[in-house]
C-alpha cells in the first residue's frame, strides 16, 4: 500500500475555513482522479470533492459553492479548501487517489484520513 500524505484537518467553529493537503510522494504513474471522501459517525463514506488530471472537478451537492478542490500535478497533491464550514460536515475526511482503465499502473490508493470538527 502506498503511503498518502494528509494534514489539515482539526477543530473549527462554524462558519469558518480549513485547507486539507494529501501528497502522493510514492506513486510514479500520475493519478487520473485525485479526492476527498468524508464519512460522518454512522454513515457510509461519500464522496465529497474529485478532480481529474485534466481538472475537471466534482463536488457533493452539499458542499457546492463552499469546497474548492485542486491539484498540483508536480507535486502529486491534493488540496481542499473548505470555507463556511457547517456542523454537518464533520467527519473523518480520506484523500483517494487512483489510476483506472490502462493495460497496466492501475492503482486505487486511500490515506488514513484526518478528523474535521465543526462546531455550532
Amino acid at each position: 500500500q502506498v503511503q498518502l500524505v494528509e494534514s489539515g484537518g482539526g477543530l473549527v467553529q462554524a462558519g469558518g475555513s480549513l485547507r486539507l493537503s494529501c501528497a502522493a510522494p510514492y506513486v510514479t504513474l500520475t493519478p487520473n482522479t485525485m479526492g476527498w471522501y468524508r464519512q460522518a459517525p454512522g454513515k457510509q463514506r461519500d464522496l465529497a470533492a474529485a478532480i481529474t488530471s485534466g481538472g475537471i472537478t466534482d463536488y457533493a451537492d452539499d458542499v457546492k459553492g463552499r469546497f474548492s478542490i485542486s491539484r498540483d500535478n508536480a507535486k502529486k497533491t491534493v488540496y481542499l479548501q473548505m470555507n463556511s464550514l457547517k456542523p454537518e460536515d464533520t467527519g473523518v475526511y480520506y484523500c483517494n487517489v487512483n489510476r483506472k482503465g490502462y493495460s497496466f499502473g492501475n492503482y486505487n490508493y486511500w490515506g488514513q484520513g484526518t478528523q474535521v470538527t465543526v462546531s455550532s
